[in-house]
């Protein structure tokens, strides 16, 4: 409604008021005479006598209440899941479900992100267009797994350079993770060692690329202990995917919000961190890729998969 229409409606109301004020006139011959009902007369004027005049304008027709909307303390955690981990819809509704057992819809999720202006992701977090790879998993766990090396951040003032070692599975996700302050071969071995150690299953195959940290003598020491050594073509990163995509979540996720005063001076009590992480990435953050499950959980399905017998 224009101005100029909101005036005449005012103006055309106020006649109605001041007709039946008039002398010898009833409301209800006020309301005959101009076609509205009594109700509609003693609304607008108990309106006009507590607003005056701003009273006859029409109101907004939306509901006072909305006992279905999203309850603010659950809009801010959407809002602070996106703003902090620059976080999707998926993984948010994920997040909530399981941390804080409330169960929002994706697209709501998505609504409500708009709705807020954070709709978008910066320039920096947005998927750049490249050729896109086809997903794909071994069926059980230990059949593959992915070893990289991480390069961190220099230590300031330090000429101390520390490399996080990495091993995921290629079924489960479940990693192995351990920073040493050596990328050599040496290193290789007593991070595949604790690897194989740790794992609940037994690995089969051992992806790696071409680093010097996994040439001839971590390759005959794999080999001698039953586990195949592969290497992934030169140049193609993407086939150490599941590795790869693991460190960025590393760099969001954990390196962004680590204090690294006191940390990153004591190769020791880095690693008590990065193993605290390690925990909290097997079984308690849900993988998107894994429709919402913990790399654990996922584990155990396909372990009751293998024991349960075939109808």
């Amino acid at each position: 409604m224009t101005k100029a229409e909101q005036v005449r409606q005012v103006t055309w109301r106020s006649k109605i008021l001041q007709h039946a004020s008039g002398t010898n006139r009833s409301v209800a011959h006020t309301c005959r005479h101009f076609g509205i009902s009594r109700k509609t007369y003693y609304k607008w004027a108990n309106r006009h006598r507590i607003h005056g005049d701003a009273g006859l304008c029409d109101r907004a027709r939306v509901a006072r209440r909305f006992p279905g909307a999203t309850p603010p303390a659950v809009v801010s955690k959407m809002l602070y899941l996106r703003q902090q981990y620059h976080f999707g819809a998926g993984r948010i509704t994920d997040y909530l479900r399981r941390f804080h057992q409330v169960s929002v819809a994706r697209s709501t999720v998505h609504r409500l992100l708009s709705n807020h202006g954070v709709g978008r992701l910066p320039a920096n977090q947005k998927h750049r267009s490249r050729t896109r790879w086809q997903r794909y998993e071994k069926p059980q766990p230990g059949h593959r797994l992915q070893v990289d090396v991480k390069f961190l951040e220099r230590i300031p003032g330090s000429r101390t350079r520390l490399y996080q070692f990495t091993a995921i599975d290629d079924c489960t996700r479940i990693r192995v993770l351990k920073i040493f302050d050596a990328c050599n071969q040496a290193m290789a071995i007593r991070f595949i060692d604790d690897v194989v150690r740790r794992l609940p299953f037994r690995v089969h195959v051992v992806q790696t690329d071409n680093g010097a940290e996994f040439q001839s003598r971590f390759h005959w020491h794999l080999e001698t202990q039953d586990i195949r050594h592969v290497y992934i073509r030169p140049r193609t990163p993407h086939l150490n995917g599941k590795v790869e995509r693991s460190h960025r979540v590393d760099d969001q996720e954990f390196y962004q919000l680590l204090d690294q005063d006191g940390i990153s001076d004591d190769i020791h009590l880095f690693n008590e961190k990065l193993r605290e992480w390690e925990n909290y990435y097997n079984y308690h953050r849900p993988h998107g890729a894994l429709n919402g499950q913990t790399p654990y959980e996922r584990l155990v399905a396909k372990t009751r998969a293998d024991v349960l017998p075939r109808v």
